[in-house]
């Protein structure tokens, strides 16, 4: 098993520079080489892994063993979910966290592990806010006389309208549905006109 010490740094816009972060491991006591670190420019509303720099280190340098060091929690996802999420993945591959923002340092400790779990109910609460805020949303939308979801395709008037001088297929083609649908709801439009 190997034991090497990897280093996260990110920034939001070109201006930044991640070398103050850099230096704030090196003041903690950490030994930082150049080939151990990685820095990228992307905004902290990218999730984790969908940043390029930190999941090409988690894909193909972290290893089971290894430490990866942040300067803040935040660097490690785009919200308490997303950084829950990553902490667990790289976990679960074997990978102790450290974050120096927080009074233990050490994710992986007895310590730290209370801290994720308190961090977990706040995700779990955070998950629970956003899901009551979207059905409100949703019921209000509904109260409204809107319609919930993404607006169809095609309906039966717009079926017949393109059938006047396409063929079924033609139609199919042009609403993105299948022929079959085509078929029904072009039935459907002579059963509501007069």
């Amino acid at each position: 098993m190997t034991s090497r010490t990897y280093f996260y740094c990110r920034v939001s816009t070109a201006e930044q520079t991640t070398a103050n972060q850099i230096q704030a491991f090196k003041d903690r006591g950490y030994e930082v080489a150049p080939a151990f670190v990685t820095s990228e420019t992307v905004s902290g509303a990218v999730c984790a892994m969908e940043r390029k720099g930190f999941r090409a280190m988690v894909e193909h340098k972290l290893m089971a063993g290894d430490t990866l060091v942040v300067l803040k929690l935040d660097r490690l996802g785009r919200d308490n979910i997303d950084v829950q999420n990553t902490i667990a993945m790289l976990q679960e591959k074997g990978v102790n966290v450290h974050s120096l923002d927080l009074p233990v340092a050490d994710l992986t400790s007895s310590e730290g592990k209370l801290m994720l779990r308190m961090f977990t109910a706040f995700a779990e609460f955070e998950r629970d806010r956003i899901r009551e805020r979207t059905m409100e949303g949703q019921a209000r939308a509904r109260a409204e006389g809107k319609t919930i979801g993404r607006p169809a395709k095609a309906t039966p008037e717009k079926v017949a309208e393109l059938r006047q001088t396409m063929s079924i297929a033609k139609t199919a083609q042009a609403l993105g549905i299948s022929e079959a649908t085509v078929k029904r709801m072009y039935a459907e439009s002579k059963k509501v006109s007069p």
